[in-house]
């Protein structure tokens, strides 16, 4: 009891710095680890990818399961000579991770590059004796003990088919090897490195001799893997206007001022370039965004420097660049949503802790505890699950703002999971008065735990705002495309529509118990975004709510095959 709680704050805790990550902290984790479970473990990691963890915290995490291993590697940023010593001591499916990344200095890439024969070749597992025992053919007879491999040149018999000619390789004097003898049944072969050393030595004279003597051999047309990057480059005047564009059309641009963020045509800079332009002084990773069919459209991170006359001194405008964002990141990306992140991350912590303490008390961990005390903490500890419930419902809002909903699309059967839902509002509808009713069946194709997020706000929403002796029916229905989730809305809700749903924050039953922290409307908002981000909608109709979501086939697999 506890396990989950003292994880997630010793996590939270080790991520932000504020407690050692030191061997003491790494092994309570790693006791922890094996009680807590891969989904708890998974939404920590996720918390903690956008923290500034330590390289060994780090390291602890790619050493647990991929999925729990994955969100930190993702996004997690170390410093260099970090990267290289923990590429070494990780799996290969954790440097496959890394491979995906585009934002890894280049020094971690050529690193990562240097495992290729490790990470990509097959090799035969079995034991040495398992595969020789295995050969049917009887061992081949020989009388006396194998002599020392001879010199033999196994480069020079030419091929038919060409007119290479043949080269003597220098020979190599073979280290000390075990020779396998005629009484232990095998067959003479030749030792891996002995071989390699021969070849290398081969090299090594070819590359000496002069490029006369070399035979001409077909020269190959390699494909270079460096892929200039989509972009283009800019200057401007002194005025911070746009005058010379090179690598897209630059009808969209020429003419556009840096130095204001108002929308100018089809194109638009973000404020912090505007402020660095009129301050002259450098910008980098700026958003530009621009509209339009032509090869310049798109959202670009600008990165631009002043420029000065060399005999005068005097400012004559900028120099700069303009990329695509890369796929782990986007250009309109808003600063507000990162820093509600970072808002969260740092509400979590204490949020987790006074939960935990609660948790101690109640449970009489620490000792007994008198009756009243303990139902405070139960009161202290039931506060704190609303409280970390918002967090989580600010986290979801602000992934959603920044494109960073983390979404992994499941076949989802709709009822089970309404079902435990109305469980966990048990005590709200009791507290209300009120009743839900379930019917219908489906399966819709989405990410499982984001669709429990959003019927469970908007049913807790809907129960928020029921009266004493009210039902409130939910029937799953289906069409074949699409899997409708309908719910009926509280007479206190029926006269509000459209929009109006929306702006109920602080308006309806703010005093009253089991009423959404964050407030209605906010909670409705949410859970219209998240329909949106798993492919579907919210439509508000007459007197119901109805979530529409892409159906998934349930069915077992060899029923789906069958048909």
């Amino acid at each position: 009891m506890g396990a989950q709680t003292a994880w997630r704050q010793l996590v939270d805790l080790m991520g932000r710095g504020r407690a050692p990550t030191n061997d003491t902290t790494l092994e309570r984790l790693a006791r922890l680890r094996a009680i807590v479970p891969v989904a708890v473990r998974s939404a920590s990691a996720r918390a903690l990818a956008f923290a500034r963890p330590e390289p060994a915290l780090v390291e602890f995490f790619a050493q647990d399961d991929l999925a729990v291993a994955a969100p930190v590697l993702r996004m997690v940023t170390l410093p260099v000579d970090a990267w290289l010593d923990l590429l070494g001591r990780v799996t290969p499916a954790c440097r496959a991770v890394l491979r995906q990344r585009r934002d890894l200095p280049a020094e971690v890439e050529r690193g990562l590059e240097s495992f290729g024969a490790v990470d990509f070749v097959i090799t035969d597992a079995r034991p040495v004796a398992a595969v020789a025992t295995a050969d049917p053919e009887p061992p081949m007879a020989v009388a006396a003990p194998v002599a020392p491999i001879p010199d033999i040149d196994v480069w020079s018999v030419p091929d038919a088919s060409t007119d290479i000619p043949s080269m003597d390789i220098p020979s190599i004097e073979p280290g000390p090897v075990a020779t396998p003898m005629a009484s232990e049944g095998m067959v003479p072969r030749f030792e891996i490195a002995d071989l390699v050393a021969r070849i290398d030595a081969f090299q090594r004279q070819r590359d000496d001799e002069p490029a006369e003597a070399m035979p001409s051999m077909p020269e190959l047309q390699v494909e270079s893997r460096e892929r200039p990057e989509p972009g283009f480059r800019f200057e401007t005047d002194a005025n911070g206007q746009i005058r010379w564009v090179d690598g897209v059309s630059r009808a969209a641009l020429v003419g556009v001022t840096l130095a204001h963020a108002s929308r100018q045509g089809c194109a638009q800079v973000d404020a912090s370039v505007a402020a660095a332009v009129r301050g002259r002084s450098r910008f980098t990773e700026g958003r530009l965004e621009v509209d339009g069919l032509s090869d310049a459209a798109g959202s670009w991170r600008v990165t631009g420097v002043p420029m000065f006359d060399p005999a005068s001194g005097r400012f004559v405008g900028y120099r700069g660049v303009a990329r695509l964002p890369y796929r782990h990141e986007t250009a309109a990306r808003s600063s507000a949503s990162d820093q509600l992140r970072q808002l969260v991350h740092e509400l979590r912590t204490p949020a987790n802790a006074v939960a935990g303490f609660a948790e101690l008390i109640e449970s009489q961990l620490l000792g007994p505890v008198s009756d009243v005390y303990r139902a405070r903490a139960a009161a202290i500890r039931s506060q704190a699950a609303g409280l970390l419930s918002a967090i989580d419902d600010l986290d979801t809002a602000a992934r959603i703002e920044g494109r960073a909903l983390d979404l992994r699309a499941t076949i989802v059967p709709v009822r089970p999971l309404l079902e435990r839902v109305v469980r966990d509002l048990t005590p709200l509808a009791a507290e209300r008065g009120a009743t839900l009713v379930i019917v219908g069946e489906g399966a819709v194709s989405a990410d499982d735990r984001a669709v429990e997020r959003l019927l469970a706000r908007m049913l807790a929403a809907l129960l928020s705002a029921a009266r004493p002796g009210e039902r409130i029916g939910v029937s799953v229905e289906s069409d074949g495309a699409r899997v409708q989730i309908v719910a009926d809305r509280p007479d206190a809700l029926a006269d509000l529509t459209g929009d109006a749903l929306f702006t109920l924050d602080g308006r309806v039953g703010e005093d009253e118990p089991g009423v959404p922290l964050l407030g209605a409307g906010f909670t409705l908002r949410l859970v219209r975004n998240l329909a949106v981000e798993l492919g579907g909608a919210l439509d508000i109709l007459p007197g119901r709510l109805t979530v529409r979501l892409p159906a998934g086939d349930d069915r077992p697999a060899d029923q789906v095959a069958s048909h």
